[in-house]
């Protein structure tokens, strides 16, 4: 790949080590562009029929996309507002009650803490934590679902291998895992893969994906059928939902969001996301071992693109940095700072990193 030529997709690496998009990631020119001209087309002429078709048939590119992402067809997929509204469907979908156990870590996000949090609240639900590493170790005769990390949004660890054969259904965030790491969805073992279109896939905040496994199309309620959601919308009461994953779709997402985020998915694409995935990781594995070098400590980590390490005053660090152009974040609640290497950085960007530190 052109890896120059990646790189001027993204304005903001002009003048910036950006290297955050664990938390979103940069925006393609490209991304800027579609949303703007979807805007206007609106504007000018009204939005029509046709302006509504094109933003359907955007949505189904969008759509596309994010299957080609995951490795899986497209039938699986619905397309949401992000990794927690597809985390939420699940859990609502999925109809737990008391007696039922659902296994996480202790350190997941909040966007898949705080959904089990509210189902133990509502439903009675017990959730079970065990460090990240051992959950498939821990799953018991009253498991009845997994939730845990693709990607450790903490250090970069890959979910347990295990866990794909417990003969419990698994609920993947894949929010550092879709777009930053080559998935083949099938492989991965799990029932239900909740991503995000704002982080890895460069698209903008309120996208993202559901995939839901063909064994549980039947099996998962929707949250609530609206009418993109209807098989015969005009039959009113009498419409079933959609047979496929759009049964999971967002009602109303963004329009200009959905253009903007198939434009994204594109710029990347050009240039084979089979060597955006390797040079990402690459250059987070080199920042790994820089900074171990230099001596510092560096939280356990997969073959990811997420590079985690400890500092004396992580809010103060990223502070400093920011201020010399330098874009990471701290993790709240860790001694940890947190660097999201893309296959748009390079090792420019790593050099004023570590020479900042």
């Amino acid at each position: 790949m052109n890896a120059t030529a990646l790189r001027s997709e993204f304005p903001v690496l002009a003048d910036r080590a950006y290297l955050n998009a664990g938390t979103c990631g940069p925006v393609p020119r490209a991304a800027l562009e579609a949303a703007v001209e979807h805007m206007q087309r609106g504007t000018a002429l009204g939005r029509t029929r046709e302006f509504f078709e094109a933003a359907i048939a955007a949505r189904e590119r969008q759509r596309g996309a994010y299957a080609e992402a995951l490795g899986a067809d497209t039938a699986d997929v619905a397309v949401t507002t992000g990794t927690s509204e597809g985390v939420v469907r699940v859990l609502a979908g999925l109809e737990l009650g008391p007696g039922d156990e659902i296994v996480t870590a202790p350190d997941e996000h909040p966007g898949l803490l705080g959904p089990l949090s509210s189902l133990r609240a509502r439903r009675g639900v017990q959730i079970r934590t065990a460090p990240f590493a051992d959950l498939a170790d821990a799953v018991g005769p009253r498991t009845q679902l997994v939730a845990c990390s693709h990607v450790s949004w903490v250090t970069g660890a890959v979910r347990p291998d295990a866990l794909a054969e417990t003969g419990v259904p698994v609920l993947l965030d894949g929010a550092q895992g879709v777009g930053a790491v080559a998935i083949d969805i099938a492989a991965l073992g799990c029932a239900f893969y909740a991503g995000s279109g704002q982080k890895w896939l460069c698209g903008p905040i309120g996208t993202g994906m559901l995939w839901v496994s063909p064994a549980w199309r039947e099996r998962l309620a929707p949250l609530g059928a609206t009418y993109l959601n209807l098989e015969d919308p005009a039959a009113g009461l009498d419409s079933p939902p959609r047979a496929d994953a759009r049964r999971h779709d967002a009602s109303a997402p963004s329009e200009e969001a959905g253009v903007a985020a198939v434009a994204a998915y594109e710029a990347i694409a050009r240039h084979d996301w089979s060597a955006v995935w390797a040079r990402a990781a690459a250059l987070a594995a080199t920042l790994a071992d820089r900074l171990a070098e230099s001596g510092r400590v560096v939280a356990p980590r997969g073959e990811t693109t997420i590079v985690s390490w400890e500092d004396a005053d992580p809010e103060q660090t990223r502070d400093r940095l920011a201020d010399a152009g330098i874009v990471i974040r701290n993790l709240p609640g860790t001694p940890y700072l947190r660097a999201s290497v893309g296959a748009w950085n390079d090792e420019g960007d790593l050099d004023r990193l570590l020479a900042a530190l």
